[in-house]
């Protein structure tokens, strides 16, 4: 059983460089429908209710300061080495001490097609199942290139398996994490520094931690609540035009060089 407390912050990865984005910025400062993509995240965040949203800079981290300048409840901290997701968010652990805690999003920067909606059922979940970590994941048709969510035979939650270190099984499943969790605070930091880096790329994975979190007993619940459609991922410019004409579709925006 993991004590809740209403208050929501959210931790959000803005860290890395987006090497095949073409340029030198930094991945979430590439524009989706007129804004910067982070400024998404950010923006569904504070509509679900987040207090704080703590970003995790690194690459040019003063062009993502300059992107979200103005923007009221968002703190900066610095990654200086790319050690995986893990270290990110143990990055963003300072930020939080001798401040109140309760629940915390961990949250890619670089995926503005997410909804506000999705994130308070993640949150609702969460607190009503009184879990330690709460996963939203999504069922696709191609799950390449994501994290598998491995089920026991009851169902329930076991595992996260990154790509490079599934099974030719693990392979096959598609339910996917598309990187939406909410955790209860204090488990959340306890865990981190239980994360090791062996694996196939040698980095510290916030994937590890729901199965950590099982693994010392604690209640993790996984919730199927992400539209498939908002599981795409901005690698390259093509991905980026592709999720910019879904996003400004979703908000009735003209398309760039479109007539009025």
């Amino acid at each position: 059983m993991t004590e809740q407390n209403p208050r929501i912050d959210a931790i959000i990865m803005a860290a890395g460089k987006g090497t095949r984005m073409g340029g030198d910025l930094p991945k979430v400062v590439h524009e989706v429908a007129g804004k910067p993509m982070v400024y998404w995240v950010v923006k569904a965040c504070k509509e679900a209710g987040a207090q704080r949203c703590v970003l995790v800079i690194g690459y040019k981290g003063e062009l993502v300061r300059e992107a979200l300048a103005g923007e009221s409840g968002v703190e900066f901290v610095e990654q200086t080495e790319q050690l995986g997701t893990a270290h990110a968010v143990q990055m963003a652990e300072p930020a939080f001490e001798g401040k109140p805690i309760g629940d915390v999003f961990v949250l890619a920067g670089d995926g503005p097609l997410i909804r506000a909606q999705t994130l308070s059922r993640l949150v609702e979940v969460h607190r009503r199942t009184n879990a330690a970590a709460t996963l939203a994941t999504s069922i696709i048709d191609d799950p390449t290139g994501y994290g598998r969510i491995v089920r026991d035979k009851d169902g329930h939650f076991e595992a996260i398996v990154e790509q490079k270190d599934a099974t030719e099984e693990q392979l096959a499943i598609q339910e996917v994490n598309p990187s939406y969790y909410c955790f209860a605070g204090t488990q959340l930091f306890k865990t981190i520094d239980q994360i090791g880096a062996n694996n196939a790329q040698s980095e510290y994975y916030i994937t590890d931690a729901p199965g950590l979190l099982k693994t010392n007993g604690q209640t993790v619940t996984v919730v199927d609540a992400v539209p498939p459609e908002d599981v795409l991922s901005i690698n390259n410019p093509d991905q980026l035009a592709t999720v910019d004409l879904i996003l400004r579709d979703r908000l009735n925006m003209p398309t760039p060089g479109a007539q009025a």
